[in-house]
C-alpha cells in the first residue's frame, strides 16, 4: 500500500498573526450546551466561539486542561478563524456512530434509539471500560449493537473505545468476549502506557485474536504524539484536530505516522457543530491513499458525528448516508442567547484564554 510521506502531504499552514486578548473576547461568546446521556463524565459541554474574520470558530479544552494543553487548541482556533488551513479535497466525509457508556440492562431500546440517529452509518464506535461498569456491561452494549444492525442484514464495522480503563490483562479478556459474537475493528485505547498497548496487541496477535489496537490519548496528550507509533505498540491512530493543535498539524502528523504504515481515524474531542469543522476540514484535506494495484482505499471512518450526543447544539450538521458535508456553520442566535453561560463562568473562559494566549505567545 502507498501511504503519503512527508513530501506528499500538503505542508503545516503557517501560523497566524496572534490577535490580542481584547479582540477575542470582544468575538466572543460562551455557551453551556446540554448532552442527551452523560459522555466523558459530563452532562453539561461548555464551549467558547468566536466570530473570527474566518468565520465562526470553536475554543473547547476540557476544563482540566492547563494552559499549556490548552494553547494547543487555542493554536487550532487561530488557524481556522484568522489563518489559512489547508484546502479541502472532497465535500463530505464518512462518520461512525458512537454509543455512550449506557446501561442497556436498564433500558433495552437504548442503543436503537442511539443508531437512530446515526442514518446511514455502518461503522460504530462503543464506549466500554466505564467505571462502576462490569464487562457483562460492555458485551450486551456491543452485542445490542451487532442485533440491531443484523436486523437489516447490515455487517457493521464495530470499534470499541477503553479510554485506559483497563489493565493489560482486562483489556485482553475483554477483546476476547467482545469478539464472539462477531469481530472489532479496532479497540481504542485499552489500557494508558505504550508498553501496556505493546503487550496488548501482541497477546493478541500470538493468541489469533484478530482486533486491531489504536492509540488515542498516548498521541492527543503526549509531548512526542508519534511515541507509540514508533514503538509499534498500535495498528490505528487516532488523532483530533484540536488537541493536536489544527488542521495543519493533523496532515503533517498523518503524513509522519503514514511512514510506518499505520492508518488514521481522524476524531472528535467532543466539539459543538462549530468546531467540529476543524476534524471535518482535516479529514478532508488528507492526502488520498491507494494499494498496491493502484485502487482507491476506503479511509477509517472519522469519529466526527458526535454532534448526536447534543440534546441542543449552536447549528446542525446533518448526517445524510453516514456522511456529514465539510464547511462553515453559523451558530443559531437563539441558542447562543438560550445557553449563554453565566456571568462567573464567562470570567473564567476569559481568564483561561489569556492564560493560554500568552503560553503562545511566549
Amino acid at each position: 500500500m502507498h501511504r503519503p510521506d512527508a513530501s506528499d502531504a500538503p505542508g503545516q499552514s503557517a501560523p497566524p498573526a496572534l490577535p490580542g486578548l481584547s479582540e477575542l473576547i470582544d468575538r466572543s461568546r460562551v455557551v453551556a450546551l446540554p448532552l442527551r446521556t452523560r459522555f466523558r463524565g459530563v452532562e453539561v459541554r461548555e464551549v467558547m466561539l468566536f466570530d473570527a474574520p474566518g468565520g465562526w470558530v470553536e475554543w473547547s479544552p476540557f476544563p482540566e486542561y492547563g494552559a499549556e494543553e490548552a494553547s494547543r487548541w487555542l493554536r487550532c482556533t487561530l488557524e481556522m478563524g484568522w489563518g489559512a488551513p489547508p484546502e479541502p479535497l472532497i465535500d463530505s466525509v464518512e462518520v461512525n456512530a458512537t454509543i455512550p457508556a449506557v446501561d442497556v440492562a436498564a433500558d433495552g431500546e437504548i442503543v436503537a434509539k442511539l443508531l437512530e440517529r446515526y442514518p446511514g452509518c455502518t461503522t460504530v464506535k462503543v464506549k466500554v471500560a466505564e467505571a462502576g461498569q462490569t464487562l457483562a456491561d460492555d458485551v450486551a452494549r456491543v452485542d445490542a449493537v451487532r442485533a440491531w444492525f443484523d436486523e437489516r442484514h447490515i455487517l457493521p464495522r464495530v470499534r470499541v473505545d477503553g479510554n485506559g480503563g483497563w489493565t493489560p490483562d482486562e483489556a485482553i479478556a475483554a477483546v476476547g468476549a467482545l469478539t464472539r459474537s462477531g469481530p472489532l475493528d479496532y479497540v481504542e485505547q485499552p489500557c494508558r502506557t505504550v508498553d501496556e498497548l505493546a503487550h496488548v496487541r501482541g497477546t493478541l496477535q500470538r493468541s489469533g485474536i484478530f482486533a486491531r489496537v489504536a492509540a488515542d490519548e498516548l498521541i492527543r496528550k503526549a509531548g512526542d504524539p508519534l511515541a507509540v507509533v514508533r514503538a509499534g505498540a498500535c495498528d490505528v491512530a487516532v488523532v483530533k484536530a484540536a488537541p493536536l493543535g489544527g488542521v495543519g498539524e493533523v496532515l503533517r502528523v498523518a503524513g509522519e505516522i503514514g511512514r510506518f504504515g499505520v492508518p488514521i481515524t481522524v476524531s472528535s474531542a467532543l466539539e459543538s457543530a462549530v468546531g467540529m469543522g476543524a476534524g471535518l476540514r482535516a479529514v478532508a484535506a488528507l492526502p488520498s491513499l491507494s494499494d498496491d494495484d493502484g485502487m482507491h482505499v476506503r479511509p477509517n471512518a472519522a469519529g466526527l458525528a458526535t454532534g448526536s450526543l447534543f440534546a441542543v447544539d449552536v447549528a446542525e450538521r446533518p448526517i445524510v448516508d453516514g456522511r456529514i458535508a465539510v464547511g462553515p456553520v453559523t451558530p443559531d442566535a437563539a441558542v447562543l442567547d438560550e445557553c449563554a453561560a453565566p456571568a462567573d463562568r464567562r470570567d473564567w473562559w476569559h481568564r483561561r484564554l489569556g492564560a493560554a494566549l500568552d503560553v503562545l505567545g511566549g
